[in-house]
Protein backbone atom coordinates (compact mmCIF):
# COMPACT_ATOMS: atom_id res chain seq x y z
CA UNK A 1 0.00 0.00 0.00
CA UNK A 2 1.19 3.15 -1.05
CA UNK A 3 1.92 6.69 1.12
CA UNK A 4 -0.95 9.07 0.80
CA UNK A 5 0.49 12.56 0.48
CA UNK A 6 0.13 15.95 -1.20
CA UNK A 7 2.71 17.63 -3.29
CA UNK A 8 2.76 21.24 -3.23
CA UNK A 9 5.09 22.91 -5.32
CA UNK A 10 5.52 26.42 -4.75
CA UNK A 11 7.94 29.16 -4.14
CA UNK A 12 6.02 31.69 -2.35
CA UNK A 13 6.69 30.94 1.61
CA UNK A 14 3.22 33.33 2.34
CA UNK A 15 1.24 31.18 -0.28
CA UNK A 16 2.84 27.85 0.98
CA UNK A 17 1.55 28.69 4.90
CA UNK A 18 -1.72 29.86 3.96
CA UNK A 19 -2.01 26.35 1.98
CA UNK A 20 -1.36 24.23 4.78
CA UNK A 21 -3.04 26.17 6.94
CA UNK A 22 -6.18 25.96 4.82
CA UNK A 23 -5.55 22.08 4.40
CA UNK A 24 -5.39 22.21 8.37
CA UNK A 25 -8.02 24.05 8.97
CA UNK A 26 -10.23 21.80 6.69
CA UNK A 27 -8.77 18.77 8.70
CA UNK A 28 -7.10 17.19 5.27
CA UNK A 29 -4.69 15.20 7.35
CA UNK A 30 -2.66 13.99 4.33
CA UNK A 31 1.24 14.90 4.68
CA UNK A 32 2.20 17.73 2.23
CA UNK A 33 5.74 17.63 0.86
CA UNK A 34 6.94 21.03 -0.61
CA UNK A 35 9.25 21.41 -3.02
CA UNK A 36 10.32 25.10 -3.70
CA UNK A 37 11.00 25.02 -7.36
CA UNK A 38 10.03 23.04 -10.56
CA UNK A 39 13.55 21.14 -10.81
CA UNK A 40 13.24 20.34 -7.00
CA UNK A 41 9.86 18.80 -8.04
CA UNK A 42 10.79 16.90 -10.64
CA UNK A 43 13.91 15.35 -8.81
CA UNK A 44 11.40 14.69 -6.14
CA UNK A 45 8.92 12.72 -8.29
CA UNK A 46 11.45 11.04 -10.21
CA UNK A 47 13.59 10.16 -7.22
CA UNK A 48 17.10 11.84 -7.96
CA UNK A 49 19.52 14.61 -7.12
CA UNK A 50 18.70 15.20 -2.90
CA UNK A 51 15.88 12.76 -3.14
CA UNK A 52 17.85 9.61 -4.65
CA UNK A 53 17.00 7.52 -1.44
CA UNK A 54 13.03 7.76 -1.71
CA UNK A 55 11.39 5.16 -3.56
CA UNK A 56 9.92 6.22 -6.89
CA UNK A 57 6.80 4.39 -7.11
CA UNK A 58 5.40 6.17 -4.58
CA UNK A 59 3.69 9.06 -5.83
CA UNK A 60 1.76 11.54 -4.36
CA UNK A 61 -2.29 11.64 -4.61
CA UNK A 62 -2.04 14.97 -5.92
CA UNK A 63 0.34 17.48 -7.04
CA UNK A 64 -0.49 20.97 -6.13
CA UNK A 65 1.46 23.00 -9.08
CA UNK A 66 2.22 26.84 -9.19
CA UNK A 67 3.05 28.12 -12.34
CA UNK A 68 5.43 31.23 -11.66
CA UNK A 69 8.41 29.09 -10.03
CA UNK A 70 12.34 29.08 -10.32
CA UNK A 71 14.60 26.72 -12.25
CA UNK A 72 11.77 24.88 -13.64
CA UNK A 73 7.96 26.82 -15.05
CA UNK A 74 4.65 24.98 -13.72
CA UNK A 75 4.30 24.26 -17.18
CA UNK A 76 7.76 23.07 -17.98
CA UNK A 77 6.74 20.35 -14.61
CA UNK A 78 4.11 19.07 -16.44
CA UNK A 79 5.19 18.59 -19.60
CA UNK A 80 8.09 16.13 -17.56
CA UNK A 81 5.10 14.43 -15.58
CA UNK A 82 2.94 13.87 -18.33
CA UNK A 83 6.14 12.50 -20.83
CA UNK A 84 7.17 9.72 -17.76
CA UNK A 85 5.15 6.71 -18.02
CA UNK A 86 5.23 6.43 -14.34
CA UNK A 87 3.57 9.66 -13.80
CA UNK A 88 1.12 10.54 -16.89
CA UNK A 89 -1.57 9.72 -15.39
CA UNK A 90 -0.71 11.59 -11.93
CA UNK A 91 -3.24 14.14 -10.66
CA UNK A 92 -2.41 17.69 -11.17
CA UNK A 93 -3.92 20.69 -10.12
CA UNK A 94 -2.44 24.14 -11.19
CA UNK A 95 -2.98 25.98 -8.44
CA UNK A 96 -1.75 29.79 -9.65
CA UNK A 97 -2.25 33.26 -9.33
CA UNK A 98 -2.49 34.01 -13.14
CA UNK A 99 -5.55 34.45 -14.97
CA UNK A 100 -3.93 34.89 -18.26
CA UNK A 101 -6.06 32.54 -20.76
CA UNK A 102 -3.25 31.68 -22.73
CA UNK A 103 -1.88 30.11 -19.35
CA UNK A 104 -5.16 28.24 -18.78
CA UNK A 105 -5.15 26.89 -22.39
CA UNK A 106 -1.46 26.14 -21.69
CA UNK A 107 -2.16 24.23 -18.58
CA UNK A 108 -4.74 22.46 -19.84
CA UNK A 109 -2.91 21.66 -23.31
CA UNK A 110 -0.10 20.05 -21.52
CA UNK A 111 -2.34 17.94 -19.21
CA UNK A 112 -3.07 19.35 -16.09
CA UNK A 113 -6.50 18.14 -14.40
CA UNK A 114 -7.51 21.22 -13.18
CA UNK A 115 -6.56 24.82 -13.23
CA UNK A 116 -7.50 27.01 -9.82
CA UNK A 117 -6.99 30.67 -9.72
CA UNK A 118 -5.52 31.74 -5.64
CA UNK A 119 -8.01 34.06 -4.35
CA UNK A 120 -6.88 37.15 -2.97
CA UNK A 121 -8.95 36.87 0.24
CA UNK A 122 -7.82 34.29 3.07
CA UNK A 123 -11.15 32.79 3.38
CA UNK A 124 -11.89 31.94 -0.24
CA UNK A 125 -8.63 30.54 -0.79
CA UNK A 126 -9.36 28.32 2.13
CA UNK A 127 -12.65 27.47 0.47
CA UNK A 128 -11.17 26.90 -2.30
CA UNK A 129 -8.65 24.40 -1.05
CA UNK A 130 -11.09 22.51 0.72
CA UNK A 131 -13.21 21.89 -2.06
CA UNK A 132 -9.79 20.85 -3.77
CA UNK A 133 -9.14 18.12 -0.92
CA UNK A 134 -12.56 17.13 -0.59
CA UNK A 135 -12.84 16.36 -4.14
CA UNK A 136 -9.11 15.01 -5.50
CA UNK A 137 -8.47 12.89 -2.21
CA UNK A 138 -12.17 11.94 -0.97
CA UNK A 139 -14.04 12.07 -4.12
CA UNK A 140 -12.04 11.02 -6.91
CA UNK A 141 -10.75 7.75 -7.71
CA UNK A 142 -7.00 7.66 -8.33
CA UNK A 143 -5.52 6.28 -11.49
CA UNK A 144 -2.58 5.21 -9.65
CA UNK A 145 -2.56 1.62 -7.72
CA UNK A 146 -3.02 1.88 -4.17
Amino acid sequence: MRSRYILLVEDNPLDEDLTLRALKKHHIRNTVVVARDGAEALDFLFARGAHAGRRREDLPDIVLLDLNLPKLSGLEVIKAIRADADTRLLPVVILTSSRQDSDVAEGYGNGANSYVVKPIDFNQFSEAVRQLGLYWLAINESPLPG
